[in-house]
């Protein structure tokens, strides 16, 4: 993955920003023909275009029917982040999501995938129950809204930022610009 090239080949911190991707979306989901309804959407195309890009990636990528949302995944993700081992949770949830089609909104789900990496059942049930990472999304959707975010992934360094899936080159010269140390 390119995030990974850049962590070997520049000395930097890489940091998750939370992003409220269609936040209005209901726990249980909807379907993409409601979420796209009236904006000439045409979702085979957008499926083809997302799998083409994945792939090249060397990511899976499963053609979903619905999206759900993602809040109750970001807050437990920011706190997997602080468990030893927990970075694994991100890819598991971007399976479940996008690949598998599943309800990452869904508490009972994201407890067995903190349990399928590793994390304690019981205390990511315990942060999804209490909220106890809220204010840390809250705070991250903030900082998407003060650096302009409007899609996902948007990679920033140094105030300047780029959105979407960009070659790595791009990411590159971002690095370069922002005066990122090249490791040796």
């Amino acid at each position: 993955m390119r995030v990974e090239k850049l962590r070997q080949a520049y000395d930097i911190d890489i940091q998750t920003v939370h992003f409220p991707l269609h936040p209005d979306t209901p726990l249980d989901g909807q379907s993409l023909e409601q979420l796209f309804a009236g904006r000439d959407v045409d979702l085979d195309a957008m499926y083809e275009g997302m799998k083409a890009r994945m792939d090249e990636e060397g990511l899976p990528y499963g053609k979903r029917t619905h999206t759900y949302n993602s809040r109750l995944a970001q807050e437990l993700g920011k706190w997997a982040d602080t468990q030893a081992g927990g970075d694994a949770i991100h890819m598991k949830l971007y399976e479940a999501y996008f690949v598998d089609g599943r309800n990452i909104g869904d508490v009972d789900l994201l407890v067995e995938i903190a349990k399928g990496v590793g994390l304690d059942g019981a205390a990511a049930r315990e942060v999804l129950e209490k909220r106890t990472f809220e204010a840390a999304i809250d705070a991250d959707w903030e900082k998407s809204r003060q650096y302009g975010v409007t899609g996902v992934p948007t990679y920033v360094a140094d105030a300047k930022g780029v959105v979407g899936a960009q070659p790595y080159e791009v990411l590159t010269q971002l690095m370069d610009a922002a005066g990122a140390s090249k490791r040796s």
